[in-house]
């Protein structure tokens, strides 16, 4: 596995518009200030060519120019990071103009971004064998003040922090609109971690699990399952010996579209040696479905796998989300409510 040198004091950020730019409020005025506020912190920005781009479908702009946007910026020396500025719908689209053999030839620079950025974290381990963190996209920069786990981010960034501990509590509705772009998180839930275990189901206690870290937005893996950017059997027989530990969150899928797509990626051969499973908290948390909720819509596909799962976690879509190394080895322990998430470079 590849690790891109960390971002140094001083350093500059990119910002590609692979999935949706910030053209439109309030991403625009909170993209605005996050260059602001890391520009105060001492770092250069770059925004991309699209990055205030709003012409295309689901995306900044075409697929072909989203594509070359982000080889591009992979490959250039003016920046040594690059954040996504956003999340959006048809990411996938771009990949067919995304030069991954390029990518995988140049010296590794760290992407984050989530969401439909899932696209190139994912792949960018298991194409490029390259390192990236699933994490905050630009405008959450620009909250003020910065939650933790901004500074999270950022510190990950740049190597300063490589433990990370749970939230105290979470956002179920946002207070950001167009009149208020700049908003930190509306904490307003307590966490609630699960441990879910072989052969006792939900139970309290202490787990330990470790391996190294695969996954993303559902949504957009089962997407992949079975195209040509498949290479998931490949990546897993790699590295079989670590173990492949999950981390997967859901945005648009309900409880019964979180079954089948783990269903889907399960019976790809997805899950082949993996030693446990990390699940964010779904947009739809706390939905039931004809007697199913997000809790069975997990165990019940991946129970009889024989590993350890973590529920309700501080990744994705309810924030604060835990950014993730993708692609680096883990040691996550859950003690009661107190997760801790410990990354190594190897």
């Amino acid at each position: 596995m590849r690790f891109p040198a960390f971002l140094k004091e001083g350093g500059t950020i990119g910002f590609p518009a692979p999935s949706f730019g910030c053209a439109s409020e309030p991403y625009r005025s909170a993209f605005l200030n996050a260059q602001k506020i890391l520009n105060e912190k001492g770092f250069g920005t770059v925004p991309g060519p699209n990055a205030y781009a709003g012409d295309g479908i689901g995306i900044s702009s075409s697929p072909c120019s989203c594509g070359e946007e982000l080889t591009q910026m992979m490959l250039a020396d003016d920046t040594q990071a690059l954040i996504s500025c956003g999340g959006g719908e048809l990411m996938c689209e771009i990949l067919d103009h995304v030069d991954f053999d390029a990518v995988a030839g140049a010296a590794p620079k760290w992407f984050m971004g989530y969401s439909d950025n899932t696209n190139f974290t994912f792949l960018l381990a298991t194409l490029c064998d390259t390192a990236s963190i699933y994490g905050p996209c630009a405008g959450t920069f620009g909250m003020e003040p910065w939650h933790p786990a901004v500074e999270d981010a950022l510190d990950l960034l740049q190597g300063k922090k490589m433990t990370l501990h749970g939230y105290d509590g979470y956002e179920k509705e946002s207070l950001k609109d167009e009149e208020h772009p700049l908003l930190p998180y509306n904490i307003t839930q307590k966490r609630q971690f699960r441990l879910w275990r072989p052969r006792e189901g939900c139970a309290e206690g202490e787990a330990r699990l470790s391996g190294r870290l695969l996954g993303g937005c559902m949504d957009c893996l089962v997407n992949l399952t079975g195209t040509g950017y498949d290479r998931v059997s490949r990546f897993a027989e790699k590295y079989k010996e670590d173990g492949i530990l999950w981390f997967l969150e859901a945005c648009d899928l309900n409880v019964f579209g979180i079954r089948r797509a783990l269903w889907n990626m399960k019976h790809a051969g997805w899950f082949e040696n993996a030693s446990g499973f990390l699940i964010g908290r779904p947009l739809c948390m706390g939905e039931e479905m004809m007697g199913l909720d997000q809790y069975d819509a997990v165990t019940a596909v991946l129970g009889d796998l024989g590993v350890p799962i973590l529920m309700d976690l501080d990744i994705g879509h309810l924030p604060p989300m835990m950014p993730v190394m993708t692609g680096a080895l883990a040691e996550v322990s859950l003690q009661g409510q107190e997760l801790a998430v410990t990354y190594e470079c190897k």
